[in-house]
């Protein structure tokens, strides 16, 4: 199980990223840009991914991701069980939401 630790170690390491608690969330953003939430209760996480994609995700491996909340169907967001990923996926997962929010140049500095 990934931990809020290991989302934060990967998070904080990204250039540009801010840590901000909001309504008991941790999240992450690029100025105001929120690419990254994990849940008050830590069991899930919602992340940054193109919208055109999500369902196929979702589709794919229903017991690792979920749809957002009817109110959140309209940003690039999709939800993640923390029990269900290893490190390595996410890890991916959030440098991908954080390539979602920065300029094309800050993104190639990060492998």
């Amino acid at each position: 199980m990934v931990t809020v630790g290991f989302i934060r170690g990967v998070a904080l390491g990204l250039p540009r990223t801010e840590e901000r608690l909001v309504r008991e969330r941790v999240t992450f953003r690029v100025g105001r840009i929120v690419y990254l939430a994990v849940a008050a209760d830590e069991l899930s996480m919602g992340f940054g991914f193109p919208k055109e994609e999500r369902a196929g995700l979702v589709a794919a491996e229903p017991e690792k991701f979920f749809l957002p909340r009817e109110s959140d169907m309209r940003f690039h967001w999709v939800r993640g069980w923390l029990a269900a990923l290893d490190e390595e996926e996410t890890r991916e997962l959030v440098v991908e939401a954080w390539r979602m929010c920065v300029p094309k140049k800050v993104s190639a500095l990060v492998p």
